[in-house]
């Protein structure tokens, strides 16, 4: 075993070794032929277009989102629509078995029944009181008029008698007499007045029954309002779209039992969404470092991985003016909104790729990025003259694309530039190099 490893190890150090002494011989074959000499990259200064664009991702959303609820509960037995059906404002979209809210609405109109019966009996009753009182009233009014005639007339003839007397024309029995029927009299008179004030209690027993009448018309209200109530629940069991749209999510069936959207404190079942594609927009994260360059009307470029070749056009509608932070990283909202015909293509919640046009320019002079550098605080680029040497200029730049920069000043259409390399070639990375990062205005680096 211990021969096996020591085999091993040294057939390894010998390939190691073959393969480094054949990589150097590689190595100054390579030096010998003048392959490790740097190659100059120049390009001309020139005139043409430039697009100073941000980039973005975003994703597909509808003009508007509509949860459908119920505010009733119970069990669904009527659900029209599916996803991707197209809905017409005031069509119905869901329906709940009524029985139970139809036995609610039959039992308030049979309350509402029996108060209103009850109020009517009162005001019979109190129409009765009140004409009996009047009738009581009459008689009262009546026994004590013929009490008073009465008394007066026996008060009159005990005076008569009372005079004949002291003349001796009359007995004294007599005038006895007048005066017990004058003491009946006014004792008669006394009742009399006696029962009509008995019949005021009267009078207050029958605004009793008015106060009684006032609260069976309260209750009467109380009951309509009750009745009223059940009858919306017995509507609710029926929802209608609220817009037109598209069914765009739906999860329920027939025969599920859904809770309430007003009485449930969880919110209620959702039945369905609603989305009006009437309108189309992608919500876009700006980086912070760009969202300075974004404003409102520019004209953007979409692109969706469902189309990969067709383009879509939009326009900035509105920019976030809170920005939200994700793993340290700042972001605004960009929404846009997808313009032309094709845009019924788009569905919600695709993922969508932006560029937002955030200037154009024309027939102004370029270079190549990377033939700009800073250097001691100025943007500097290398002229290659026609002698072959090399003339270091401060130039000042304008926007860029990321391959071209717009020279403002210090050069001169038709001049060749240096293309400063970000990296010599080397064989022993194939021949591949690594692209610097686009140069920006000012010394910065356009993030993507």
């Amino acid at each position: 075993m211990r021969k096996l490893i020591f085999l091993l190890v040294v057939t390894g150090l010998v390939v190691g070794g073959y393969y480094y002494w054949k990589r150097e011989q590689s190595f100054k074959k390579g030096e010998m032929n003048g392959d490790s000499v740097p190659k100059i990259v120049t390009a001309k200064a020139e005139r043409g277009g430039i697009t100073l664009s941000v980039s973005a991702t975003g994703r597909v959303v509808s003009n508007l989102d509509v949860e459908i609820k119920c505010k009733a509960s119970g069990e669904i037995v009527n659900l029209p629509y599916d996803v991707s059906d197209v809905v017409k404002k005031g069509d119905l979209v869901v329906e709940l078995d009524p029985v139970d809210e139809q036995r609610e609405v039959r039992r308030a109109e049979v309350a509402l029944g029996a108060t209103k019966a009850r109020l009517e009996q009162a005001k019979q009753n109190l129409k009765i009181a009140e004409e009996n009182l009047k009738t009581e009233k009459r008689k009262a009014e009546a026994s004590i008029a013929a009490a008073q005639v009465r008394y007066q007339d026996a008060y009159a003839k005990a005076e008569r008698a009372k005079q004949l007397l002291e003349k001796n024309l009359t007995s004294k029995e007599e005038f006895e007499t007048l005066l017990t029927a004058v003491a009946s009299a006014s004792t008669e008179l006394e009742l009399a007045k006696i029962r009509l004030e008995e019949l005021k209690v009267q009078e207050m027993a029958l605004e009793l029954k008015r106060q009684d009448i006032v609260l069976m018309q309260m209750q009467v209200e109380s009951d309509e309002i009750s009745l009223s109530i059940a009858q919306q629940r017995l509507k609710d069991t029926k929802v209608y779209a609220p817009i037109d749209g598209v069914v765009s999510k739906r999860d329920v069936q027939i025969g599920q039992i859904i809770s309430s959207g007003i009485s449930n404190v969880g919110g209620g079942t959702t039945v369905m969404v609603l989305s009006d594609l009437s309108r189309i927009f992608v919500l876009a994260a700006v980086d912070e470092s760009d969202i300075g360059k974004v404003k409102n009307g520019q004209p953007v470029r979409i692109t969706v991985d469902a189309f990969p070749m067709k383009k879509f056009w939009g326009k900035v509608v509105r920019i976030a003016t809170k920005g939200v932070v994700v793993s340290n990283v700042v972001t605004f909202e960009v929404k846009i909104e997808v313009m032309g015909e094709d845009r019924v293509l788009l569905k919600p919640e695709m993922t969508a790729n932006v560029e937002i046009i955030a200037e154009q320019k024309e027939s102004v002079l370029l270079v190549p990025s990377d033939s700009v550098l800073r250097k001691n605080g100025k943007q500097i680029v290398t002229v290659m003259k026609p002698d072959g040497s090399k003339e270091e200029k401060a130039v000042q730049v304008g926007i860029s694309d990321g391959v071209k920069v717009e020279i403002l000043n210090g050069l001169e259409e038709g001049e060749t530039v240096i293309v400063q390399k970000s990296e010599t070639d080397s064989k022993w990375r194939s021949g591949q190099t690594m692209p610097r990062p686009p140069f920006m205005p000012g010394g910065g680096m356009r993030r993507r």
